[in-house]
């Protein structure tokens, strides 16, 4: 027995002796074959993989609005995932945890209740072992802050991971933290199909991407004594962070009024940008659009740059260049209109309504058709192309480099017939994007200085903070009479009694500018569709000390409101009234004891001149072309606060230390004591107001 045993031992011996002998020979012949015989091949191996260069992608910069809040930058997201498989998973700890952690996970991430929490939790636990998810999603797209927060929760916080069996994965992404705010203009990131990289696809992210994106590195690898790892050899560079024009605050009143009409109107999309009279600086722009879903508007495409036909809104271009070309000189001047105008055989030209004739002052206000093609054909009937050639020779026709991606340039046919003529100058047979249209507006507004509009103001990195210098497309389009000839026409717009824009008027704001109706072209039909309307407002406020110009389109409103004053004009004239209700006009918001004194000039280049004026003659105080600023009263004595509203005349009476009592309701009809009367501070004033 004792011999058995012993010859079934030294049999085991051998039997592992042999095996050890056998594997070192073929693994002395694999060191040989490797070292001696295939050298060479392994080698070139070796040199290939130590040749190879990796790119060592740069961080994109962030994209900043003008005071430098961030509104789009890079985070980092990050997915939890659990390996219930791990050998050193604690699943009896797990199950006694579980209620607590869905309770943790409901309050801390809502999107789902308590019991489709607790099922997710469980539902892995219900198969075998072997089974089970090795990597089950738990939450994705979660912030750092929330990674930590996952972490102190129960169970998840034992700490050791292998025993949570939890995972996490990371990935850098583009993030807008306003949201939607502005959303197609800044633009989006993605994939490009030749690289893989991410780049701009569309917005100022497209448009800029060569300074966002900034330079790669490169790596090489670097042979160690354990390893072959990649060694940085030329380190990337970061992409410019890009200062914007966008001002946080106007972009959510412009955004929410487009908004609100929209809604009210149920129309298909709308587009409104807010520019800088001075500077060309976009403040703000917002395009939206209906929801496939049918739920509200979102960001759409943006209809700023594309170009469509502009409607009346392109009248006051023509009549600026009647004025600069002298085929009008005197605004007095007497148009025939008639019912209709046939011209160069082309169906007559109509109005919206009928006059037999129209001063020249009065073609903008009413929005004559007729009036508008009777003065451009004087000069240019036989020579159509001299009026697209003299667009040309102001710029209108030149690339604006905006940093919007997807601009396009106005489209006028380069050898347009008699016909032609005749529909472009009151706004058809052409196409122009809204934001050229709004460049000549904004430059009538600044006095025939002809700005650049832009929305990049600047570019910074760790080392500089560079501020672009504001350009012109012309230094000038037109005079400096002229300009004050057509704000005279586009204030009588919203002011005159004919005005297409009368409905505009408010006693805080006064705006500028002229409503323009088109109708769209039937894809199917390839005619006019008179039923779809696209309704453009465009101008300017305060309208007798430009500040800010805008425009506005709305198209294809299905009810409460058809009309292009109604519609976008109501949305300029609600910026404008909010913009002044929070002190961004030049004007104060604080009527607190110590707040700045708010003066008739900034109040009453926004009023009814003929409301005034009829105040102002019923109290005997002499007429003026228009409301002239407070009296200057000696020290002392009683301010002039007759054709005031009441809120206006309180701020003015007590910054001079009186106190007020009225009666009445509308503005200061008059009042005790008399302007100039002498008084001491903490004296009564009584007012009377009337409608």
């Amino acid at each position: 027995m004792r011999k058995t045993n012993q010859h079934h031992i030294q049999f085991r011996y051998g039997l592992i002796t042999i095996m050890i002998v056998v594997f070192s020979a073929v693994l002395s012949y694999k060191l040989f074959s490797t070292t001696i015989v295939d050298a060479s091949h392994w080698n070139e191996i070796a040199r290939r993989e130590l040749e190879k260069v990796d790119t060592i992608l740069p961080e994109r910069g962030d994209i900043l609005s003008d005071k430098g809040q961030v509104l789009a930058t890079n985070l980092r997201y990050y997915t939890v995932r659990i390996d219930y498989q791990s050998d050193n998973f604690k699943e009896r700890q797990y199950l006694e945890n579980i209620d607590a952690l869905t309770d943790s996970m409901a309050a801390a991430f809502p999107f789902r209740t308590r019991a489709e929490w607790h099922e997710r939790l469980a539902k892995p636990l219900d198969k075998p072992r072997k089974e089970r998810p090795r990597a089950w999603p738990l939450i994705s797209r979660i912030s750092f802050l929330d990674l930590q927060r996952i972490k102190s929760f129960p169970f998840f916080n034992i700490g050791n991971p292998f025993k949570t069996g939890m995972t996490v994965e990371s990935v850098m992404r583009r993030s807008n933290p306003y949201g939607s705010m502005a959303r197609r203009s800044i633009g989006g990131v993605g994939e490009t199909k030749k690289s893989k990289q991410i780049h701009g696809i569309y917005g100022l992210e497209k448009a800029l991407d060569s300074l966002l994106y900034g330079v790669p590195g490169l790596a090489k690898k670097v042979s160690l004594t354990k390893d072959i790892v990649n060694w940085t050899d030329v380190p990337p560079q970061p992409g410019y962070n890009v200062r914007t024009t966008i001002d946080i605050q106007l972009q959510d009143i412009v955004e929410n009024e487009l908004n609100r009409v929209l809604d009210s109107c149920s129309a298909d999309w709308g587009c409104a940008v807010l520019m800088d009279v001075h500077t060309g600086d976009i403040k703000a722009i917002s395009n939206l659009e209906r929801s496939k879903s049918g739920n509200g508007y979102i960001e759409a495409l943006n209809y700023a740059v594309v170009g469509f036909e502009p409607g009346s809104v392109v009248k006051p271009i023509s009549m600026m260049i009647a004025l600069e070309e002298g085929i009008v000189s005197n605004l007095e001047e007497v148009i025939p209109i008639g019912k209709s105008w046939a011209y160069a055989g082309g169906q007559p030209i109509t109005d919206s309504h009928y006059n037999a004739s129209l001063r020249v002052r009065e073609v903008i206000e009413q929005s004559s058709n007729i009036g508008m093609a009777r003065i451009i054909t004087r000069r240019y009937d036989s020579n159509p192309k001299g009026f697209v050639d003299k667009l040309r020779s102001i710029g209108f026709l030149d690339p604006m480099h905006t940093g919007i991606a997807g601009e396009v340039t106005p489209y006028f046919k380069s050898n347009p017939a008699r016909v032609d003529l005749s529909r472009m100058c009151y706004g058809y047979a052409s196409q122009i994007p809204p934001i050229y249209t709004l460049s000549i507006y904004n430059a009538i507004a600044n006095g025939g200085k002809y700005v650049r509009p832009r929305l990049v103001k600047g570019l910074v990195t760790e080392d500089f903070d560079s501020v672009i210098p504001v350009s012109y497309i012309r230094q000038r389009i037109c005079s400096e009479e002229n300009a004050r000839k057509m704000q005279y026409m586009l204030k009588q717009v919203v002011w005159g009694s004919h005005g297409t824009g009368r409905s505009l008027k408010n006693d805080k704001v006064a705006l500028a500018g002229k409503t323009g109706t088109c109708y769209s072209v039937d894809p199917a039909t390839r005619t006019y569709n008179k039923g779809r309307k696209r309704l453009a407002f465009c101008g300017f406020f305060p309208a007798d000390d430009p500040q800010y110009s805008c425009i506005v389109l709305t198209f294809y409103p299905k009810r409460n409101m058809m009309g292009a004053a109604s519609t976008s004009g109501q949305v300029m004239k609600n910026i404008a009234l909010k913009m002044y209700s929070r002190g961004l006009l030049g004007n104060s918001s604080d009527f607190a004891e110590g707040a700045d004194h708010i003066s008739r000039a900034q109040l009453y280049g926004t009023a009814d001149a003929t409301r005034l004026q009829k105040v102002r003659k019923a109290a005997g105080i002499r007429q003026e072309s228009h409301p002239a600023p407070p009296t200057a009263m000696p020290k002392g004595t009683v301010p002039d606060v007759l054709g005031l509203g009441l809120r206006e005349a309180i701020v003015t009476l007590e910054n001079h230390g009186y106190n007020v009592r009225f009666e009445g309701t509308g503005y200061v009809r008059s009042q005790s004591p008399q302007r100039g009367t002498p008084a001491a501070s903490g004296a009564q004033v009584m007012l009377a107001l009337a409608p």
